[in-house]
């Protein structure tokens, strides 16, 4: 519920802090006080239009914030989106607060929890705490749109409606997946030739992972194989034969290292600790031994081989060839080639895939329509049960003759859901159902749109008629009724009283009216007042006490009079009469 709002600076109110109770509160005061304003700042704080105008003379901004104490329900609906959006407290999920900021730089700022969102969150959040009836578009049982979802609750259909969702998700999904494949088939055919070059170039390369980096090295031995053999042969002839300096020739160094090992050893045995010494000179002897045989054999397979080495410049080309086409490395092109072969099936055997998905886009439309004629049979019959109950309200409401109805209706669609008989109808993530509520308010006349009732006292009997049948599928917590008392006299008011204040025994109801028997079943009643303090107009609100609503109330009846006072404590008594019954 709502259990404080504050406004700062907006339109003539300067600063009002209003702290509301639960049950039946009812605001009053005379014309021109301030009580719509009272509502437009509610209607910003949900996420309405926000106009400078609002801002009140002489100041920067205004300001609206609301804190609602919130039950479990609610937090249960709520809790997902707040925790989604970090806006959530762990500490205390049961209150949330709201605020609004108009700037006059035409900067606006809404908060929830004291932190900045965008308006869709703060609108989805609002939207879920309060629900505005009056005589504006902001009757929210006057929205066409939102009859489906009443009718829903009210059956308790809301989960089959979400299986429906689900299968219409299925079924877009394979919608978009055969416009793909038929969107494709016009180029199907080069598509085909083109993928096909390419997987035959591909495979016909044979390609190896790693073989252009072996090639590259197997060209720089070929095309330096001269050079290579000289520098082998040079390497052997230090290594084993020695070489000549000044005419005479120099021992090798195999020839130097045997004679270190010689000499070692002769040493170790006079000295044994030195053997430790001989034996690493011998082990240098068998390595070097080793690697001038290697070396041998090295110079031994160097060849010019002029063929082999077109060969590998060829191949290497063709791999470059590839690289440019197709990515950087031979993995990349395996890969394109993969790729390419998969696509090139898919295209091959489009036909089958094709009639693949039509069979099951088929398919899940007949699962629509069974789905969506249970949904129908559903909703017509709480639309019955639904209708007699407004109507019995209607009765006590002195419409007694009124009739009211709930329109559930199917639209032709040749691309539609298939209904059982073969039927194809239009269909939403909703059902296949359009519904709308409609009243005849006078005999004689035909049902009509609800949305097109002209009358204002019709309009709000018909709403609290549709919110007393309604109420124990309505989570919204607070209702406000801004002048629901327009058009009704005094006697129908008494009765229009009797139902909110009922009503507030599942809601918190605030209601501003002009009518005493209505103020009178208030639980708690706030009294309205504009004052004017140098040159500048200003509202208040303030609480009555007992005495104080009689003077009120003796106010609304004409004039604050003995008589008129007697008659508001008459009013007062028979409803505590009532409510104590």
């Amino acid at each position: 519920m709502l259990a404080e709002l504050y406004i700062k600076d907006f339109a003539i109110i300067t600063e009002l802090r209003l702290e509301f109770q639960p049950g039946f509160n009812v605001l009053t005061g005379e014309t021109g006080a301030g009580k719509s304003i009272i509502i437009d700042a509610m209607e910003l704080l949900l996420g309405g239009r926000a106009d400078s105008t609002f801002i009140r003379a002489g100041t920067n901004a205004a300001r609206v914030e609301g804190v609602f104490s919130v039950a479990a329900p609610t937090q249960a609906l709520l809790n997902p989106v707040l925790e989604a959006e970090g806006l959530d407290d762990p500490d205390d999920t049961s209150i949330i607060t709201i605020g609004r900021e108009l700037r006059a730089s035409g900067r606006n700022i809404n908060r929830i929890n004291g932190r900045t969102v965008n308006l869709t969150i703060l609108r989805q959040v609002g939207q879920a705490l309060i629900d505005i009836h009056g005589q504006s578009e902001h009757l929210s049982l006057l929205n066409t749109k939102a009859h489906l979802g009443l009718v829903d609750r009210f059956a308790g259909v809301l989960a089959n409606r979400q299986a429906f969702a689900d299968t219409v998700k299925t079924l877009n999904k394979v919608r978009r997946d055969l416009k793909t494949l038929l969107d494709g088939e016009r180029d199907a055919a080069q598509q085909a030739d083109l993928l096909s070059f390419q997987v035959d170039e591909i495979s016909a390369a044979e390609l190896v992972e790693g073989e252009d980096v072996e090639l590259k090295a197997e060209r720089t031995r070929l095309a330096n194989a001269e050079k290579l053999a000289s520098l082998a042969e040079e390497a052997i002839q230090f290594g084993s034969e020695g070489a000549a300096s000044d005419g005479d020739m120099q021992p090798s160094a195999i020839d130097l290292l045997g004679s270190i090992v010689s000499a070692l050893e002769r040493l170790a045995r006079v000295d044994e600790s030195q053997m430790v010494h001989h034996d690493q000179a011998q082990t240098l002897f068998d390595q070097l031994t080793e690697l001038l045989r290697d070396v041998q054999d090295y110079r031994d397979e160097i060849e010019f081989n002029s063929t082999r080495l077109n060969e590998v410049e060829e191949r290497l080309l063709l791999i470059d060839t590839l690289k440019r086409k197709y990515g950087d490395t031979i993995t990349d092109i395996l890969a394109h080639a993969s790729d390419a072969s998969a696509q090139l099936d898919r295209i091959t055997h489009s036909d089958a895939h094709i009639a693949k998905l039509q069979a099951a886009e088929t398919e899940l439309l007949k699962t629509l329509g069974k789905k969506g004629v249970e949904l129908t049979k559903a909703r017509q019959i709480a639309g019955a049960t639904l209708s007699k109950g407004v109507m019995q309200e209607l009765q006590d409401l002195r419409m007694d003759r009124a009739q009211f109805a709930v329109d559930v209706r199917q639209v032709a669609d040749e691309n539609g859901a298939i209904l059982p008989d073969g039927q194809r109808v239009a269909f939403d993530a909703t059902g296949i159902d359009r519904v709308e509520f409609l009243v005849a308010p006078n005999p004689g006349e035909g049902l009509k749109p609800m949305v097109k009732v002209a009358s204002g006292g019709e309009t709000a009997r018909l709403m609290l008629s549709l919110k007393g049948v309604l109420t124990k599928v309505d989570d919204t917590e607070t209702l406000i009724f801004d002048e629901i008392d327009q058009g009704i006299g005094g006697r129908i008011g008494a009765t229009v009283g009797e139902k909110l204040w009922r009503l507030a025994r599942s809601h918190q109801v605030l209601c501003i009216t002009h009518l005493p028997q209505m103020a009178g079943y208030g639980d708690v009643h706030f009294k309205v007042e504009k004052h004017i303090v140098d040159e500048r107009t200003s509202t208040t609100v303030r609480p009555l006490g007992y005495d104080e609503r009689v003077h009120e109330i003796a106010q609304m009846l004409g004039t604050d009079t003995l008589a008129t006072q007697t008659s508001a404590i008459e009013i007062l008594n028979m409803v505590g009469t009532l409510k104590a019954a």
